[in-house]
C-alpha cells in the first residue's frame, strides 16, 4: 500500500468518522473501501458520448444524397431560386483549395 494525503470539508470528515465508528473501523478503511468502489464503477461505466450526437436525426435516410434540395428549400424565403442541377456550386474548391473565380 501506498500512504497518501487528502484534503477533505471539515463536515465530510465527521462524516467519515461516523461512519467509521459505527463500522468499527478505521477512517482509512472506510476511505479505501469508498475510492475503490468508486474506481470500480468508473471502468464498468462506458466513455461518455459527446452530447450533439443525433441531436439533428431527422428520421431521413436520404439526407446525404439531397442536400442541396433540402438546404435550398429551408432557404426558400430568402433566395430566388434554386441552381440548375447541372450548375456548379459556387461553394466548390479547386485542388489546390481556393475558391473558384465566379463567371
Amino acid at each position: 500500500m501506498k500512504r497518501t494525503t487528502i484534503f477533505v470539508r471539515e463536515d465530510l470528515e465527521g462524516d467519515l468518522r461516523a461512519i467509521a465508528l459505527r463500522r468499527h473501523v478505521t477512517v482509512a478503511k472506510v476511505v479505501r473501501e469508498a475510492l475503490d468502489d468508486y474506481v470500480a464503477r468508473s471502468k464498468k461505466r462506458p466513455a461518455a458520448r459527446p452530447g450533439f450526437i443525433a441531436v439533428g436525426a431527422s428520421g431521413r435516410s436520404d439526407v446525404a444524397e439531397r442536400h442541396e434540395e433540402l438546404l435550398w428549400k429551408s432557404l426558400e424565403p430568402h433566395c430566388d431560386a434554386m441552381p440548375a442541377k447541372d450548375e456548379p456550386s459556387r461553394s466548390r474548391r479547386t485542388p489546390k483549395g481556393r475558391r473558384r473565380r465566379a463567371s
